[in-house]
């Protein structure tokens, strides 16, 4: 006597089953509709906390060598070679 449920412990669901019935069909569609739920949580999550604008006006001008000092500074340490 063999049967289609023995190693499933299961029982499948019959040709005519509806569609939510079969297991595989939560993996195809429950998928796509977690990430669906995760990016309306993102967007609820934005609009609820809105970064401030900064209305403190910059330190250093356009003209100002120093203002990218601490740039510089990086940037030629990681040019050089270490010992």
């Amino acid at each position: 006597m063999h049967s289609s449920t023995a190693n499933s412990g299961s029982p499948a669901p019959q040709p005519g089953a509806p569609w939510w019935r079969y297991p595989m069909m939560w993996l195809v569609v429950g998928g796509p509709a977690a990430v669906v739920v995760a990016g309306f949580i993102t967007l609820w999550l934005a609009v609820k906390h809105v970064d401030p604008v900064l209305t403190v006006p910059s330190t250093a001008s356009a003209g100002d060598k120093n203002a990218a000092a601490p740039a510089m500074q990086a940037r030629n340490h990681a040019a050089t070679p270490s010992r």
